[in-house]
């Protein structure tokens, strides 16, 4: 292979991303700056290099994020020194929390201007604090450092990536002058020992990761528990893709129990689970206590329902099994008394293989038939009133969107309407959330990075203050190599807030709703985006579908009103309260 080598500090550069790119890094994420030139520039000429030059760290932290959560592949970015780095961060926190994998490439001033108040100059080793799975502060580059240090430390950073826990991985590169790729020469026998790296193409320590599965004793008494169970409740939170959410249904369909599934497990659309409507079901204190079970198998990550949380811990006693591939604890109510880390897919296969196959098709459960009578209460709700509203909204968008796009959820408002009221006979598609610390920055961003890891054009459903956010993140849009549909609900603040307490208090509510007098039109014109802002569910719905046919990033501005955003809510569980009382 050919190394970009003028200089030492280009060398380096080069053997880390021409590694990188043999251990299947291959999306950059590349913003501007000076310190990180060696960094860029052998980015920028490797031909298996997939990059994307983003003006802001923020945006592009979140971009290769939403790239990591789609295909469960690291992508890297790159950054200069100084607070450059810092604007990651939160990026940092939601891929640690929620177990995607994100790669750092800092550069950083040599160790003789740490602590001299040289200009740029932060103490950037650290400064993820606990968020990382690992990290490495790079020495400046020296022809006493064999290169085969850079080999391995990429391919042990690599490797503490995609192990689990999956997550976020810092390396910082300290350089000296000269930054451009000016020549300098290089000793002759410098390179000796890389002769048969340079003449392959595979990493020079190869890590195989390890299949996490239960011991033969654990997964039988798991297995047993799960036979002798009467009234058994499959709970599926997010999973990370689609061969775990089949793996996850084809064992509901030999356990032939209730299946709570949010909407972030991939199994909430297209029919796949059998009570979709669990959330509103929930208001019933009759439904509660018919559904009650004697053991949950809760699979995947938490569920977005307040509800089902506030179910769970009235029945606290009951067996809780939880299955994750990670060692975290995700137990906020202390409920959970077996707690297996595992690869999903391999043991819901362990599993199934172990369970009987039903003999005769089954027979809808009565909670099946609610869950039945609530989808047509919701659909005769939103159906009857043509105009618009933040429910319909994430109705029509379930209903309408094409098998071949993915669907993206703000957080707030925006996926509590989806996970409640989306149609579940809609398109099955991927669907993609920042669950792991629930923050609305990023969420464009976000969004545009995993289009591009799925390569599918996709919708996002987005709040105003969310949107306002990420706003420069608009830019990205115009290199992004997939469209985005992106449906804002502009309420004048933050919705959700309406519907918690501190709403009764008047005088201070201005302070958590944070209402603006913005509108988006102007935004959408600046970075060339077509916008559009429908007034009733019709006119929506025909603009959504346009959108999608195009295949063209596009702003749709629904306005909302709060106020009748929460009547509205209230009204339409009454109404499904009241019906539930009478079954």
């Amino acid at each position: 292979m050919m190394l970009h080598a003028e200089n030492l500090n280009a060398l380096w550069a080069s053997l880390l991303v021409e590694e990188l790119v043999r251990n299947g890094v291959t999306y950059f994420c590349i913003s501007p700056g000076s310190r990180s030139t060696p960094l860029t520039i052998a980015a920028a000429r490797n031909p298996n290099v997939r990059k994307l030059i983003c003006i802001d760290e923020r945006g592009a932290g979140f971009h290769a994020l939403g790239y990591g959560r789609a295909t469960g592949k690291p992508a890297a970015v790159i950054a200069t020194s100084g607070t450059a780095v810092a604007n990651y961060y939160p990026a940092v926190v939601e891929a640690s929390m929620d177990g995607v994998p994100l790669l750092v490439l800092s550069a950083d001033r040599p160790p003789e201007l740490r602590e001299t108040g040289a200009n740029q100059t932060i103490r950037q080793p650290g400064m993820f604090a606990n968020y990382l799975r690992w990290q490495f502060d790079f020495p400046t580059p020296d022809e006493k450092i064999p290169p085969q240090m850079v080999l391995t430390t990429v391919d042990q950073a690599v490797y503490r990536m995609l192990r689990s826990p999956v997550g976020p991985v810092h390396l910082n590169f300290m350089f000296r002058e000269p930054l451009a790729p000016s020549l300098q020469s290089i000793g002759e026998k410098y390179l000796g020992g890389l002769k048969t790296w340079r003449e392959n193409a595979i990493p020079y320590t190869k890590y195989l990761l390890p299949r996490s599965m239960p011991d033969a004793e654990s997964l039988d008494e798991t297995v047993a528990t799960l036979k002798r169970s009467e009234r058994g409740l499959l709970v599926v939170g997010r999973l990370h893709s689609l061969q775990e959410s089949e793996a996850v249904f084809n064992l509901s369909q030999k356990l032939r129990w209730s299946v709570f599934a949010d909407i972030a497990s991939g199994l909430r659309l297209g029919n796949a689970a059998n009570i979709n409507y669990f959330d509103q079901l929930l208001l019933s204190e009759k439904f509660k206590a018919e559904i009650k079970p004697d053991v949950i198998l809760h699979i995947g990550g938490q569920l977005t329902s307040k509800r089902f949380l506030q179910f769970a811990e009235a029945n606290a006693g009951m067996k809780y099994i939880h299955i994750v591939d990670h060692p975290f604890r995700h137990d906020p109510s202390h409920l959970v008394d077996l707690r297996i880390e595992a690869d999903i897919p391999a043991f819901c296969d362990r599993v199934s293989e172990q369970i009987k196959k039903p003999e005769k098709p089954k027979d809808d459960s009565p909670a099946e038939q609610k869950s039945r009578l609530v989808e047509n209460i919701v659909a005769a709700f939103l159906n009857k009133d043509k105009n618009i509203s933040e429910p319909a909204v994430a109705r029509i968008i379930s209903q309408n969107i094409p098998k071949n796009h993915a669907l993206f959820l703000s957080n707030s408002m925006p996926i509590r309407d989806m996970d409640m009221y989306a149609d579940p006979g809609g398109n099955r598609v991927p669907v993609g959330t920042n669950r792991g610390a629930s923050g609305i920055d990023g969420l464009i961003a976000g969004a545009a990075g995993f289009a591009a890891g799925l390569e599918r054009p996709t919708t996002l459903l987005i709040g105003d203050l969310s949107f306002l956010h990420d706003l420069n993140s608009l830019a990205l849009l115009q290199k992004n190599s997939q469209p985005l549909v992106i449906v804002l609900i502009n309420n004048q603040g933050g919705g959700i807030f309406s519907f918690l307490p501190v709403a009764e208090f008047k005088d201070v509510f201005d302070y958590f709703a944070t209402p603006h007098e913005l509108h988006f039109k102007n935004a959408a014109d600046l970075f060339k985006i077509p916008w559009f802002a429908p007034q009733n569910t019709d006119d929506f719905t025909h603009i959504y579908r346009q959108a999608v046919e195009n295949e063209r990033t596009t702003l749709i501005e629904v306005q909302t009103l709060k106020n009748e955003n929460i009547d509205l809510h209230k009204r339409l569980q009454q109404q499904i309260m009241t019906a539930l009382k009478g079954t």
